[in-house]
């Protein structure tokens, strides 16, 4: 089987290798191991590779470059109309080559390989939507033509929709799927942490304005406040770290909130099994990786209930949701310390419901898929 990628990844050539961004490589690499060729159609630039970089693990890739496009603002998108006919026919080729099309939406290239996708509809094909799917959500118009032209069995045909989430009113082609980080082999017998050496919460993910760790610091200021020994350790990066460390700095804060940057996956894990809630104020979501991190090594998520996220947490039976109004949120969380049993029911639903999606049962999945 010759397998076809579309996508707006950057990605790097280094030696005989294409690297590009590790948690969708890795991902893609599992979908390789069930297929003879490769053919990727992406953008590629020359920079080096750092940690956040891993390679696809295959021994027949061709690669097929695109330049790299913006349809935001007006000079970008004069620039994109000139360059439609070349995108148009690098991935008409690659896609009259293969015998799979696989979409990695939403994103440009998803946006044009979606449309031209509808010139092959016997074709195998699917489409990996990792963006949130709610139709009612405020998105990029981009994204919500991605969303139609998927979703039709008229324009989009022989296609599973890979979305996270279940969604009422929809399409054939749409399938609840997920993303997973660990295997069955790591699953442990945790016990539920206590409370009475201080309780520890983690931020994780990008340091920007729709992640809103800004709220998570609030939070976690306003417990302290109120008397309880908390602390709370903010792991990523972004364009809010200067920021960020101005307001803990001013507030006094830095004895008890701490900027952690980026660590190892082993290293993630370990913080993972040493706190007890995870904050999640995003705005936005696909599949939120580290909710589903969090209660896999008992540690409690607490989160907006944006995209999927309201029935990953079971709507608070898995979890705490957020309202985003600081007061009634920190009683929430007050309401779960001071009942400890209340917090471990939660801790024994949530590790047990993420325990069940492993990279094992992912790589089953991805298996029928393309069986």
């Amino acid at each position: 089987m010759t397998f076809c990628i579309i996508t707006h990844v950057v990605h790097i050539k280094k030696g005989n290798h294409y690297y590009g961004y590790a948690p969708y490589v890795n991902e893609m690499n599992i979908w390789l191991k069930y297929v003879d060729k490769v053919i990727v159609v992406a953008p590629l630039q020359d920079q080096e590779v750092n940690s956040i970089h891993t390679f696809y693990d295959h021994p027949n890739i061709e690669f097929v470059t695109v330049p790299k496009f913006s349809l935001i603002g007006l000079k970008n998108g004069l620039k994109t109309l000139f360059l439609l006919p070349l995108l148009f026919f690098k991935i008409i080729q690659s896609m009259r080559k293969s015998n799979h099309i696989h979409l990695r939406c939403p994103g440009n290239m998803g946006l044009l390989g979606s449309l031209a996708q509808m010139f092959f509809p016997s074709k195998n094909k699917t489409a990996k939507y990792a963006g949130n799917w709610d139709m009612q959500s405020k998105q990029p118009q981009t994204y919500v033509w991605q969303k139609k032209i998927l979703s039709s069995t008229l324009l989009t045909k022989n296609c599973k929709v890979l979305v996270y989430g279940e969604w009422s009113n929809q399409s054939k082609n749409v399938y609840p799927f997920f993303t997973a980080t660990y295997l069955n082999s790591q699953i442990e017998d945790l016990a539920v942490k206590s409370f009475a050496s201080g309780i520890k919460f983690l931020f994780v993910g990008t340091l920007s304005k729709g992640k809103q760790p800004q709220y998570a610091i609030d939070l976690v200021r306003k417990l302290k406040s109120k008397g309880f020994d908390v602390s709370l350790d903010i792991y990523g990066d972004g364009l809010l770290k200067d920021q960020l460390c101005l307001s803990i700095s001013e507030t006094k804060s830095d004895g008890f909130i701490a900027l952690k940057g980026n660590v190892t996956k082993e290293e993630m894990i370990a913080n993972y099994k040493e706190a007890h809630f995870l904050l999640l104020p995003s705005l936005s979501e696909g599949w939120p990786k580290v909710v589903a991190e969090a209660m896999f090594w008992n540690c409690l998520p607490v989160a907006t209930p944006v995209s999927c996220i309201s029935t990953m947490l079971d709507h608070q039976n898995r979890g705490i949701i957020l309202n985003l109004d600081l007061d009634s949120d920190v009683t929430s969380l007050i309401e779960h310390i001071n009942d400890f049993e209340f917090y471990q029911k939660k801790i024994n639903l949530a590790s047990n419901w993420s325990h069940q999606f492993t990279i094992d049962k992912f790589e089953q999945e991805i298996k029928k898929m393309l069986a």
